[in-house]
Protein backbone atom coordinates (compact mmCIF):
# COMPACT_ATOMS: atom_id res chain seq x y z
CA UNK A 1 0.00 0.00 0.00
CA UNK A 2 1.22 3.63 -0.97
CA UNK A 3 2.06 6.05 2.37
CA UNK A 4 -0.91 7.54 3.40
CA UNK A 5 -1.47 11.00 4.72
CA UNK A 6 -4.57 12.24 5.62
CA UNK A 7 -4.94 16.04 6.99
CA UNK A 8 -6.96 17.94 9.12
CA UNK A 9 -6.99 21.46 11.11
CA UNK A 10 -4.67 20.40 14.58
CA UNK A 11 -3.99 16.52 13.40
CA UNK A 12 -3.05 14.36 10.62
CA UNK A 13 -3.27 10.85 10.07
CA UNK A 14 -0.22 9.30 8.06
CA UNK A 15 0.98 5.68 7.75
CA UNK A 16 3.43 3.97 10.18
CA UNK A 17 6.65 4.49 9.68
CA UNK A 18 10.11 2.85 11.30
CA UNK A 19 10.32 6.41 13.91
CA UNK A 20 6.57 5.01 15.16
CA UNK A 21 8.73 1.78 16.39
CA UNK A 22 9.55 3.50 20.10
CA UNK A 23 5.58 4.98 20.53
CA UNK A 24 4.41 1.58 19.59
CA UNK A 25 6.22 -0.48 21.40
CA UNK A 26 5.31 1.18 24.90
CA UNK A 27 2.00 1.74 23.85
CA UNK A 28 1.55 -1.74 22.92
CA UNK A 29 3.17 -2.70 26.02
CA UNK A 30 1.37 -0.08 28.46
CA UNK A 31 -1.14 -2.50 30.66
CA UNK A 32 -3.14 0.12 31.16
CA UNK A 33 -4.26 -0.19 27.03
CA UNK A 34 -4.62 -3.74 27.44
CA UNK A 35 -7.81 -3.60 28.39
CA UNK A 36 -9.44 -2.09 25.63
CA UNK A 37 -7.08 -3.62 23.18
CA UNK A 38 -7.77 -7.06 24.30
CA UNK A 39 -3.63 -7.80 24.70
CA UNK A 40 -2.95 -10.40 27.47
CA UNK A 41 0.78 -10.27 27.11
CA UNK A 42 3.85 -7.94 26.60
CA UNK A 43 5.12 -8.26 23.09
CA UNK A 44 8.90 -8.59 22.37
CA UNK A 45 10.37 -6.10 20.37
CA UNK A 46 10.64 -8.08 17.04
CA UNK A 47 7.00 -8.78 17.25
CA UNK A 48 6.49 -4.53 17.10
CA UNK A 49 9.34 -4.04 14.72
CA UNK A 50 7.36 -6.84 12.04
CA UNK A 51 4.32 -4.62 12.69
CA UNK A 52 5.77 -1.22 12.10
CA UNK A 53 7.12 -3.13 8.75
CA UNK A 54 4.45 -4.90 7.70
CA UNK A 55 2.24 -3.87 4.87
CA UNK A 56 -0.74 -1.70 6.06
CA UNK A 57 -2.90 -2.73 3.15
CA UNK A 58 -6.61 -3.02 4.58
CA UNK A 59 -7.31 -5.21 1.72
CA UNK A 60 -4.96 -8.11 2.31
CA UNK A 61 -4.88 -7.74 6.03
CA UNK A 62 -8.01 -7.03 6.82
CA UNK A 63 -6.66 -4.11 8.99
CA UNK A 64 -4.59 -0.52 8.82
CA UNK A 65 -2.84 1.06 11.62
CA UNK A 66 -2.79 5.05 11.31
CA UNK A 67 -0.56 7.74 13.00
CA UNK A 68 -2.27 10.64 14.11
CA UNK A 69 0.10 13.69 14.64
CA UNK A 70 0.23 16.97 15.96
CA UNK A 71 0.11 19.60 12.94
CA UNK A 72 1.59 22.19 15.34
CA UNK A 73 4.58 19.73 16.14
CA UNK A 74 4.21 16.73 13.93
CA UNK A 75 4.64 14.62 17.04
CA UNK A 76 2.99 11.38 16.75
CA UNK A 77 0.24 11.83 19.75
CA UNK A 78 -1.50 8.42 19.21
CA UNK A 79 -3.28 5.63 16.31
CA UNK A 80 -6.69 5.18 15.10
CA UNK A 81 -6.90 1.71 13.52
CA UNK A 82 -8.97 0.09 11.19
CA UNK A 83 -9.86 -3.49 11.80
CA UNK A 84 -12.21 -6.46 10.97
CA UNK A 85 -12.52 -5.30 7.75
CA UNK A 86 -15.58 -7.16 5.30
CA UNK A 87 -15.30 -6.49 1.81
CA UNK A 88 -18.75 -8.15 1.25
CA UNK A 89 -20.66 -6.11 4.09
CA UNK A 90 -18.25 -2.91 3.85
CA UNK A 91 -17.76 -2.43 7.27
CA UNK A 92 -14.85 -2.13 10.00
CA UNK A 93 -14.74 -1.91 13.46
CA UNK A 94 -12.37 1.39 14.19
CA UNK A 95 -10.67 2.31 17.33
CA UNK A 96 -8.59 4.86 19.10
CA UNK A 97 -5.62 5.73 21.39
CA UNK A 98 -4.71 9.40 22.59
CA UNK A 99 -1.75 9.74 24.87
CA UNK A 100 -3.49 11.05 28.11
CA UNK A 101 -1.10 14.39 27.87
CA UNK A 102 -3.42 15.35 24.31
CA UNK A 103 -6.91 14.59 25.34
CA UNK A 104 -9.55 16.78 25.14
CA UNK A 105 -7.96 19.28 23.09
CA UNK A 106 -10.09 18.04 20.07
CA UNK A 107 -7.77 15.63 18.18
CA UNK A 108 -9.88 12.63 18.68
CA UNK A 109 -12.64 13.90 17.07
CA UNK A 110 -11.16 15.33 14.11
CA UNK A 111 -9.08 11.97 13.89
CA UNK A 112 -12.28 9.88 13.89
CA UNK A 113 -13.70 12.05 11.45
CA UNK A 114 -10.44 11.82 9.29
CA UNK A 115 -10.91 8.16 9.28
CA UNK A 116 -14.61 8.11 8.40
CA UNK A 117 -14.20 10.02 5.98
CA UNK A 118 -11.35 8.07 4.34
CA UNK A 119 -13.28 4.73 4.97
CA UNK A 120 -15.74 5.54 2.93
CA UNK A 121 -14.30 7.70 -0.03
CA UNK A 122 -10.81 5.58 -0.69
CA UNK A 123 -12.04 1.88 0.72
CA UNK A 124 -15.57 2.07 -0.03
CA UNK A 125 -16.67 1.14 3.75
CA UNK A 126 -20.39 2.24 4.46
CA UNK A 127 -20.51 1.17 8.43
CA UNK A 128 -18.17 1.66 11.06
CA UNK A 129 -18.45 0.01 14.34
CA UNK A 130 -17.10 0.22 17.88
CA UNK A 131 -17.19 -1.44 20.87
CA UNK A 132 -16.94 0.59 24.95
CA UNK A 133 -17.40 -0.56 28.21
CA UNK A 134 -19.98 1.60 29.66
CA UNK A 135 -17.03 2.91 32.39
CA UNK A 136 -15.15 4.56 29.52
CA UNK A 137 -17.18 7.82 30.01
CA UNK A 138 -14.51 9.45 27.50
CA UNK A 139 -14.96 7.62 24.73
CA UNK A 140 -18.81 7.18 24.80
CA UNK A 141 -18.49 11.06 24.56
CA UNK A 142 -15.68 11.22 22.04
CA UNK A 143 -17.63 8.64 19.50
CA UNK A 144 -20.93 10.11 19.99
CA UNK A 145 -19.59 13.49 19.35
CA UNK A 146 -18.51 12.00 16.41
CA UNK A 147 -21.81 10.84 15.13
CA UNK A 148 -21.24 7.27 16.05
CA UNK A 149 -24.93 6.42 17.64
CA UNK A 150 -25.76 3.79 20.14
CA UNK A 151 -27.02 0.28 18.79
CA UNK A 152 -26.56 -2.28 21.39
CA UNK A 153 -26.01 -2.77 25.25
CA UNK A 154 -23.73 -6.39 25.82
CA UNK A 155 -24.59 -7.20 29.28
CA UNK A 156 -21.52 -7.93 32.11
CA UNK A 157 -19.41 -8.92 28.52
CA UNK A 158 -16.37 -8.27 29.97
CA UNK A 159 -14.43 -9.62 32.97
CA UNK A 160 -11.73 -6.92 34.45
CA UNK A 161 -10.19 -8.82 37.30
CA UNK A 162 -13.05 -10.21 38.73
CA UNK A 163 -15.40 -7.34 37.95
CA UNK A 164 -17.77 -7.42 35.18
CA UNK A 165 -18.49 -4.73 32.64
CA UNK A 166 -21.25 -4.24 30.71
CA UNK A 167 -20.28 -3.41 26.93
CA UNK A 168 -22.15 -0.49 24.49
CA UNK A 169 -21.83 -1.10 21.05
CA UNK A 170 -21.68 1.63 18.68
CA UNK A 171 -21.77 2.31 14.76
CA UNK A 172 -21.56 5.08 12.36
CA UNK A 173 -23.49 4.90 8.66
CA UNK A 174 -21.24 6.05 6.44
CA UNK A 175 -23.59 6.29 3.29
Amino acid sequence: MKSMFLKGNKIYLRSLNESDFDKIFSWENNSENWRVSGTLEHFTKEEIEEFVKADQDILSRKQVHLMICDSSTNEAIGAVDLFEYDTKHQRAGIGILIESAHREKGFGQEALILASDYSLNEIGIRNLFANIFTDNKPSVLLFEKSGFKKIGHKKKSFNDNGKWIDELLYQKELL
